[in-house]
């Protein structure tokens, strides 16, 4: 199943970027990283295969935004 998910871009009143897409992604994958940290020392409550489903989800969410950012910076099409 393929979701396709949007991130609204946070601006200013110039249409400046507040947050950018590279500190984005990598606050995904630290999510994720973290996550896996939390199973491996052992934290109650938190299923090994969904936090390893969810962080991979997170990783791939991060490398689209990587790809498009690759694609509009270089000209390319998204």
């Amino acid at each position: 199943m393929n979701r396709e998910v949007t991130l609204p871009l946070i601006v200013d009143d110039r249409g400046a970027l507040q947050v950018a897409a590279a500190d984005v992604s990598k606050l995904l994958r630290t999510v994720g990283g973290r996550w896996l940290h939390l199973v491996e020392a052992g934290e109650d409550g938190l299923d090994e295969d969904t936090v390893a489903a969810l962080t991979i989800e997170l990783a791939k969410l991060a490398d689209r935004i990587d790809v498009a950012c690759i694609a509009h910076s270089s000209g390319g099409a998204p």
